[in-house]
């Protein structure tokens, strides 16, 4: 293969969503694009033109504008821009100037829109939210509030001097302080200042910092815009802009912020724990989770995207500790699959997440060949739980001799399940039901699942265990429309929006693959393919479609404030952080939850 061509396959799939394309779609896709070089300050396109295609950013930065001169996207790698035209009528609707030295990727027209109607991917993505130009990683539309650093301002005292600001400036490595009367925010001093108004100025040290400050700066609010950052600095030539809410200074956004906004990105997370040299490389990337986390859930991106974006940096991070088991420990003896299951194996991991993992191998291995397996399971798992992902409180992690085991053990495993439904049997086949293949050879769990859901399904006895299973969870719902919130300990007066909010949609949503017989292995997926199938009907779909979007969208909100007011992401929600509107309509999704329960209940007791 061309050398140029492997290195835009390899571009590509980091890229949603031409990461979802089988290989050989890839390459054809990788020949279509042409390479264009543009300059600092040079036009790609202006509003009114022919579009000669969709344009893929692969090094640089373009600037997107209105026709009105209004700045709407700052773009950055792996960026897409000029798809609003080519779904119209083929003219831009925007303008596109490149602001730092880029290379290009444009995909021919036609490309684009067989792409469109040809992978439903595609469809979704780039209709997805057309008023602008960026999806995902668009600051313009952020709020400011999600934009701010997540540590409180810095801020001195009017009376203090020009020594002490600078000392705090130094101390806290920022390049601007918040300057306060009391409560109320009076100014802004910033390193520019003390260049200019001291050193330059020849100004003693000892002044009151009202001296060098700016009086009553323009400000914003939490609830302003991005767009209103980039109009302001863009327009007033400045790096600095205080948050201000009722007079109070409660933040503080810098070009720094702006800049490290448009570096968080799925991709670049992914791109960067794929080229890592270490685990400590990988460790830093996963730190940036959180960010991530607030940045998908402030632009307003359905839950089952933001989990998905979240949970391919896991499966990066796992495919890279493999390579790196294997590298260390030579070839495996026979071939391999890893498998996650839990939240990973239902690409919905959070910004909360533990590991949950086994290995199936290759029948052809002897007795003689298994310490090489469970060395690599010890490298695996002891590198994810270095890079947040924490080992198993039950222990279900590849690392157990359990769950490192040849195809016909697995095999032996879930026919003893279905056989004979235990409460230990039925625990562990609700996890082992959620496994998906993530490195390694395919095939080996590709016939083992087809069987084990034909045998399943036709087990009545085993179906009915499974969906009394499911029932064990229950939405929290008490007495005169209020909540069942927890009564004691660290978390009083909370909901569990895991335990209690999704995993009862979880449960659902696994007998139904089960009962029908279903492939995929995430919730909202197997809701949608139950209802195809004809397992729930049309209306039940949709309102607990609807339902599971508002209790997985709520989990999310709540993560993203903890990380926002600098604590660590849980799943634990105190009810009062919600407004009437929002409690009502979360009780009214739990409501629905327990509804579907109580029906599937209720079609078991009619098997039985």
């Amino acid at each position: 293969m061309n050398t140029s061509i492997s290195t835009v396959i390899a571009f590509l799939e980091s890229v949603h969503p031409y990461d979802t394309l089988p290989q050989d779609e890839l390459a054809r896709v990788a020949n279509s694009f042409s390479r264009r070089e543009f300059n600092a300050g040079e036009e790609v396109y202006h509003a009114g033109e022919p579009l000669n295609g969709l344009y893929l950013i692969k090094r640089g930065t373009v600037e997107v504008t209105e026709p009105s001169g209004q700045v709407i996207s700052l773009l950055g790698p792996r960026n897409s821009f000029g798809e609003r035209g080519l779904a119209r009528d083929g003219l831009a609707v925007t303008s596109a100037r490149v602001t730092e030295d880029a290379v290009l990727l444009l995909l021919p027209v036609p490309e684009f829109r067989r792409l469109i109607a040809n992978f439903p991917a595609f469809e979704r993505f780039f209709s997805r939210g057309r008023g602008g130009e960026n999806r995902g990683n668009d600051l313009t539309t952020q709020k400011v509030g999600d934009l701010m650093a997540s540590r409180k301002p810095i801020a001195v005292s009017v009376s203090d001097s020009v020594k002490v600001a600078a000392q705090k400036m130094r101390d806290a490595k920022v390049s601007s302080l918040g300057v306060i009367d009391g409560d109320r925010f009076v100014g802004i001093v910033t390193t520019r200042d003390m260049a200019n108004k001291v050193v330059a100025g020849g100004l003693d040290i000892s002044v009151p910092v009202s001296e060098i400050m700016t009086a009553d700066p323009v400000t914003l609010t939490p609830n302003s815009l991005g767009s209103d950052i980039l109009h302001i600095m863009l327009e007033r030539r400045i790096g600095h802009l205080p948050v201000v809410e009722d007079g109070r200074l409660v933040g503080m956004v810098t070009q720094t912020d702006l800049t490290r906004f448009q570096a968080v990105s799925s991709a670049q997370l992914v791109r960067d724990a794929a080229t890592a040299e270490s685990i400590e490389e990988m460790a830093a990337v996963t730190a940036r989770i959180p960010k991530l986390l607030v940045q998908l859930v402030g632009g307003h991106n359905a839950h089952e995207v933001v989990t998905r974006l979240i949970t391919d940096i896991a499966d990066t991070v796992t495919r890279r500790l493999l390579s790196m088991a294997e590298a260390s420990l030579g070839a495996p003896p026979v071939p391999y699959l890893w498998l996650a299951c839990g939240s990973q194996g239902r690409q919905e991991q959070t910004g909360v997440s533990d590991q949950d993992n086994c290995i199936m191998i290759d029948d052809a291995v002897t007795e003689a060949d298994m310490p090489y397996y469970a060395a690599l399971a010890k490298f695996v798992s002891d590198g994810l739980h270095a890079c947040g992902y924490v080992y198993c409180p039950g222990d279900m992690m590849a690392t157990n001799p359990q769950w490192c085991q040849p195809v016909r053990i697995w095999r032996q495993y879930f026919r003893g399940w279905i056989a004979k439904p235990d409460p230990m049997a039925q625990m562990l086949a609700s996890v082992m039901f959620d496994l998906r293949p993530i490195g390694g050879q395919a095939s080996l769990f590709r016939d083992l699942q087809a069987e084990t859901l034909d045998l399943a399904a036709k087990n009545s006895i085993f179906v009915a265990h499974m969906v009394s299973n499911s029932l064990k969870h229950t939405p929290p719902l008490g007495l005169l429309r209020g909540f069942a919130t927890i009564r004691s300990g660290e978390h009083k007066n909370h909901i569990d929006m895991k335990h209690n909010g999704v995993v009862p949609v979880v449960d659902l949503g696994r007998v139904y693959a089960l009962v029908g017989e279903l492939e995929p292995a995430n919730t909202r997926a197997r809701l949608e393919a139950a209802e195809h199938a004809g397992i729930i009907s049309a209306s039940g779909a949709r309102d607990l479609i609807e339902a599971y979007d508002l209790i997985a969208e709520t989990r999310l909100e709540n993560q993203a404030r903890l990380v926002r007011s600098g604590r660590k992401p849980d799943n634990f929600l105190a009810p009062s952080d919600l407004s009437d509107f929002e409690r009502s309509h979360l009780r009214d999704a739990f409501v629905v939850v327990r509804t579907m329960q109580s029906a599937v209940g209720q079609a078991r007791g009619a098997r039985t």
